[in-house]
């Protein structure tokens, strides 16, 4: 069976109460070191708890491993300038060696509007701005003459292979977010037979604009404690469509964590 199993880097925590993040270097190389296939980083300038910025996170990821992908899982295109967001990503392709995947979202409600409102981007407009990003975004990557959405002419060097763009959130207009500009969908804690569904109605919406189906991603699946038993609830997972699927913290460690991921994968 191909399933791609990846975790979350320790860059956030989840909540005030809990403990402090942990080494980001140490981390990715025993992720790679364990073999999983993938690790990522989460992304808000002021969330509910501490974080740390995303593009050094995966830099830094980077710099310590070989093969594994890193990735944004997600990446906020709304609260930053799309032609700064595109020199930081094709940059950290040169650097990965082309190893980058794109998760992209327009932000959790439940950490409020603060880092929106610290930059001056309307959360309301979020969605509108993220729509606006993606479709400029390849050519500002690519290193292509592009048009800004403000009219601004540009074209940024060097270029780099643009990484594949996974869209998240479970609501139907992520769905057409995906099928209009992703090359993936990220939902977050569906069932297999709800992942199922939707990819249904995704495949539909990417006929619409003349696209191939997405590829399904799944933050946080729905599985045992039990490695053997884990396996087998992923295997429903790939039965319904998932590609990869990205393990969410247990609370007992980053390196427990990771081990438990190496043991699915394993059993798969």
């Amino acid at each position: 069976m191909t399933l791609d199993i990846g975790v979350m880097l320790p860059a956030s925590v989840p909540g005030p109460d809990h403990p402090g993040l942990g080494d980001i270097r140490d981390s990715a190389r025993f992720a790679e070191d364990v073999g999983l296939d993938s690790i990522w980083s989460t992304d808000h300038l002021i969330a509910s708890a501490p974080i740390l910025e995303s593009n050094v996170v995966l830099a830094t990821a980077a710099a310590v491993t070989e093969r594994i992908t890193i990735g944004f899982g997600v990446l906020l295109l709304a609260l930053r300038p799309v032609a700064w967001t595109a020199k930081q990503i094709s940059t950290l392709q040169h650097v990965s060696g082309n190893r980058v995947v794109l998760g992209v979202g327009t932000g959790n409600p439940a950490h409020g509007d603060a880092g929106w409102r610290e930059t001056g981007v309307s959360f309301a407009d979020r969605g509108r701005l993220t729509d606006e990003a993606l479709r400029v975004l390849p050519g500002l990557v690519t290193g292509a003459a592009s048009t800004l959405p403000d009219g601004q002419a540009v074209q940024l060097a060097p270029g780099a292979p643009m990484p594949p763009v996974l869209v998240a959130a479970n609501n139907r207009r992520a769905l057409r977010r995906a099928a209009e500009f992703g090359d993936g969908w990220i939902s977050i804690g569906m069932s297999a037979a709800a992942v199922r569904a939707e990819l249904a109605v995704l495949r539909d919406l990417a006929a619409e604009h003349g696209r191939p189906a997405p590829d399904a991603a799944v933050v946080g699946p729905e599985v045992s404690a039990e490695p053997a038993r884990a396996a087998a609830d992923l295997a429903a997972y790939a039965e319904a469509g998932v590609k990869r699927v990205i393990l969410a913290p247990t609370g007992a460690g980053w390196q427990r964590d990771y081990e438990f991921a190496s043991a699915v994968r394993a059993a798969l």
